[in-house]
């Protein structure tokens, strides 16, 4: 689990006018924090630290330490508005964790070992990612940054599942706890597609022997 540390206020001046006149300052981002069993907070985040973060994948899959006027929360994203054409976050939505209860969120998938992967690099198969992140659920502090699958030892042809994934202790999939019929694909490797510039080509030369034939 990564260490993010977010330094906010409370926002007491609150509305559409007062979040345009927040971002036009251009050093906070508008937000808030809610769950648990207190009210929901409208806060004001420090702009360029959030910007910075937001850059790493791994944020997206953290425990986020959240200074709001020097006291500390913990919590995760769990949602951000985007200006419709600039790039700009216009509002944040952050949820508070606690240590002894669990909590669902997504994680990227790590596709490792391609360099080593029979089916690609012996026996000529393409890599299909079927699925880029999937929902765990873990105490905070199991949280993982990412999951990996390994791919060092997969033959062509082959498909993996979510039920092949190695999880971290105490993280589940989400999925799986429905039961076997959700036990999704998350990549595949099949026999590589004739490009079709070669086909065209193979049809091209076809035709101009029968150009030669008929003259």
């Amino acid at each position: 689990m990564s260490d993010f540390i977010l330094n906010a206020s409370v926002r007491n001046d609150l509305g559409k006018g007062a979040s345009r006149r927040l971002r036009r300052a251009n050093e906070q981002v508008p937000a808030i924090v809610y769950g648990g069993e207190q009210a929901p907070q409208p806060i004001a985040v420090e702009k360029s630290a959030f910007y910075k973060a937001i850059e790493e994948e791994a944020f997206f899959s953290s425990v986020i330490n959240l200074v709001i006027d020097g006291k500390s929360e913990q919590v995760v994203v769990r949602d951000l508005q985007r200006h419709p054409y600039k790039p700009l976050v216009t509002h944040a939505d952050f949820m508070r964790v606690d240590a002894t209860h669990e909590i669902t969120l997504n994680v990227p998938l790590h596709v490792v070992g391609e360099e080593q992967c029979p089916g690609i690099k012996d026996q000529g198969g393409e890599l299909h990612v079927l699925a880029n992140e999937v929902q765990v659920s873990c105490l905070p502090k199991d949280l993982p940054d990412y999951l990996e699958v390994d791919i060092a030892a997969v033959e062509l042809g082959s498909t993996l599942h979510l039920s092949d994934l190695k999880l971290p202790a105490g993280v589940a999939l989400v999925e799986l706890t429905h039961g076997e019929d959700h036990d999704q694909a998350v990549l595949s490797i099949t026999k590589a597609k004739v490009r079709g510039g070669e086909e065209g080509g193979e049809s091209a030369e076809g035709e101009e022997e029968g150009e030669q034939g008929e003259e």
